[in-house]
């Protein structure tokens, strides 16, 4: 079976539309069933179903739905016992359910067997109504007492499950419409692209109930490699680390995805075996991705999974992925009900790359606007080397040309004019190597090199104010991986903000060090310090206390981190001074 990602918008409609049009074929095939099922002679049962499905015809809680439906059954036909009987991915033995009395007893291995399919016999005192739920059996419910239940009776029960059936189709259709308005609202609403990739993530969660894991991955064409944007694991609550995550994209591998074709694949024996699409072993390999099964973040291995491209008229976006710990748990009705969310994806991720487009634009004007300041912050102290080798050069000029040179005295200002040169040297080229590195390709990147030129740049205006610099950045600082010029660029920027806070006699400190996160660094002032009603502001776009500020320097700084998934926390308290902490995740390597 096969399934078209949507190309334009009236493609979406379509798709979605023929969906709804099974859903409802679905529903009213149930509807009839229902009404014709077992013939029901009772009139009081009649009543007592009709009455049962418009009353929770709008139901959104398929709890009071079930323990409804066993109250109606122990009463009509004077049963001593009830309980919804479920079965988990993957175990043997019934999970029993609103039981009544609390303490009776179940026989669940005999019912796990019924639940799995296999042919039991039903104890005569017993009857057991099937439940399906999501184009599969999920349950069933169970009535005990009388010594035996007429064939009639069993008849009229399963009638009862078939309400129930269609009760639960109908909510489990409109909390699918409910996630799908609440995330489109999310898109209206513009919020930031991250944000709405979870909204995703938790609703298919809240639909499907995968036991494993679910991604986001977005296709990189410069580094040709797919990257995870946005991972929930089921059993953890924080971020999971995959995030960030590169996978190197090969042609083939590429071609796959941008058929638009949904993948499903189940692990056999150790082996994964594939359901639907066209044969792609080299994809499932690509998306299995996660540690080895046994660590604290991953005690299950994922055993079932669906991997749905993402294809847009700007070509291949990405890929919406859904695993199972258990096999043979994502079928059919996961592949149709993830369809339906991939327009919603596909926006996210374009929004992702517009957002990521934007503040790269904006970025490259602050380097520029930045680059100015720097200009015009060290023009006084380039003109101060230069004012201080003049007079000495007109000197030894003159000197020489009404002969009185003597070599001692020369000696001595040259070596004057030697020690200037080497402070507009050392200026000069702490700002070349900001202004040139402008590539856009990641690599290995050294904190200690970068605060080096930074240093360089601001160490004869510090000293000129009489703010004491203290540089505790030690040379053998493990790498990591970055755009250098962003790294420059926050640095550049945090030591600024810092000396502009400061008045005479205050101390600048600049450290860095391995922390279990990764590699910190803190840019720390005794300055002035920030008020409280700011802190929640000063990292907005815009936003500023300087009267000739953008508002933008800090706000890239914490768009550089945020890319780079670090961390970035701001301390300050009036009169005291203020402390950035920047921490960049550590690699052994270039993300695969």
């Amino acid at each position: 079976m096969r399934w078209n990602v949507f190309r334009d918008r009236s493609d979406e409609v379509n798709a979605v539309s023929r969906v709804q049009k099974r859903t409802a074929a679905v529903e009213s095939s149930q509807s009839h069933e229902t009404e014709l099922a077992g013939g029901i002679h009772n009139p009081i049962l009649l009543t007592k179903l009709w009455q049962f499905r418009e009353r929770f015809r709008e139901g959104r809680d398929a709890t009071k739905i079930l323990r409804s439906a066993l109250k109606i059954a122990r009463e009509h036909f004077d049963a001593d016992e009830s309980c919804l009987l479920t079965l988990a991915p993957g175990a043997e033995s019934a999970d029993v359910q609103h039981r009544v009395p609390a303490e009776a007893e179940w026989e669940r291995e005999l019912f796990g067997a019924f639940l799995r399919g296999t042919k039991i016999a039903v104890p005569r005192d017993t009857m057991l109504a099937r439940l399906r739920r999501r184009d599969r059996m999920w349950g069933a419910l169970a009535v005990r007492g009388k010594a035996h239940f007429s064939w009639q009776d069993r008849s009229d029960f399963s009638s009862l499950g078939e309400v129930v059936n269609e009760l639960l189709a109908q909510l489990d259709q409109a909390r699918i419409a409910q996630v799908r308005v609440q995330i489109d609202r999310k898109i209206l609403e513009q919020v930031r692209p991250k944000h709405l990739f979870y909204k995703i993530l938790h609703g298919i969660r809240s639909l499907i109930e995968y036991d494993h894991s679910a991604a986001i991955l977005i296709c990189d064409d410069d580094r040709g490699s797919l990257e995870v944007v946005a991972e929930q694991i089921a059993w953890q609550k924080g971020k999971s680390g995959n995030v960030g995550l590169a996978i190197p994209l090969d042609r083939d591998t590429r071609g796959l995805l941008e058929s638009g074709t949904a993948f499903g694949f189940d692990r056999v024996e150790g082996s994964w075996k594939q359901w639907i699409g066209e044969p792609a072993a080299s994809l499932v390999e690509l998306l299995d991705y996660n540690p080895a099964v046994g660590s604290e973040l991953f005690p299950a291995a994922e055993n079932s999974l669906l991997c749905l491209p993402l294809v847009t008229r700007d070509g291949l976006m990405g890929a919406l992925k859904v695993a199972s710990a258990h096999g043979f748990s994502l079928r059919q009705y996961e592949a149709e009900l993830l369809l339906q969310f991939l327009p919603q994806a596909g926006v996210a991720l374009q929004n992702l790359r517009r957002t990521e487009s934007l503040e790269l634009q904006v970025l490259n004007a602050e380097r520029k606007y930045a680059m100015a300041e720097l200009a015009r912050g060290v023009a006084h102290d380039v003109n101060n080397a230069l004012g201080a080798m003049l007079p000495l050069v007109q000197q030894m000029q003159a000197d020489l040309a009404d002969d009185l040179f003597e070599p001692s005295l020369a000696a001595d200002d040259l070596k004057q004019i030697e020690r200037s040169l080497h402070v507009c040297r050392r200026i000069f080229s702490g700002m070349l190597k900001f202004a040139r590195n402008e590539t856009r390709n990641a690599s290995e990147v050294s904190l200690y090199v970068i605060v080096d030129s930074a240093v360089t740049i601001f160490r004869q205006s510090l000293a000129r104010q009489r703010i004491e610099l203290v540089c505790n950045v030690p040379e053998d600082l493990p790498t990591f991986y970055a755009v250098q010029a962003d790294i420059e660029q926050l640095v550049l920027n945090l030591v600024s903000n810092a000396r502009d806070a400061m008045e005479p006699g205050d101390v600048l400190t600049i450290e860095s060090d391995v922390v279990h996160a990764g590699l910190r660094l803190r840019v720390s002032d005794s300055g002035c310090g920030i008020p409280e009603e700011h802190l929640a502001k000063i990292q907005e776009p815009f936003f500023t206390t300087k009267e000739t500020g953008n508002g933008l320097g800090l706000a890239i700084c914490r768009s550089i981190v945020a890319q780079l998934r670090g961390q970035f926390h701001i301390e300050s308290r009036v009169g005291v001074g203020t402390r950035v902490t920047v921490t960049f995740p550590l690699i052994e390597q270039e993300p695969r």
